[in-house]
């Protein structure tokens, strides 16, 4: 499975971006995918996640509100709408992908990973 992400840029706060990600594989309906990301020093976390038909999705706390989820599985791509950003938003976003699992969508589980893509949101 590759994974290409794209969608980053610079913004100021207040701004949104839509961060896309497109996944290799004709089974693309058959894989949970998220969105994790990792500021400088700091550890990767999780973002936001959406299961492989879609029913189900999950959020960290810094984003419910702000981030939006979806999939496109005809298409084969999996998106990430960020309203609002703040400069706490600013880090490498990575989009990743695992076999559908009844795991939590939350857990670092995903085997698959994309190259990332960096949001930096000025103030």
């Amino acid at each position: 499975v590759q994974l290409q992400a794209s969608g980053g840029g610079l913004v100021q706060a207040g701004s949104s971006l839509r961060l896309s990600c497109a996944h290799s594989r004709d089974t693309f309906s058959r894989y949970d995918m998220a969105w994790f990301r990792q500021a400088p020093g700091k550890n990767r976390e999780f973002v936001a996640a959406i299961s492989a038909r879609g029913g189900k999705t999950s959020y960290a706390d810094s984003a419910k509100g702000r981030f939006t989820i979806s999939r496109d599985n005809a298409n084969k791509t999996m998106n990430l709408q960020t309203n609002s950003l703040k400069p706490e938003d600013t880090a490498v976003y990575y989009c990743a992908a695992r076999v559908q699992s009844n795991i939590a969508l939350s857990i670092l589980t995903y085997k698959y990973w994309g190259q990332g893509t960096l949001v930096t949101v000025s103030s």
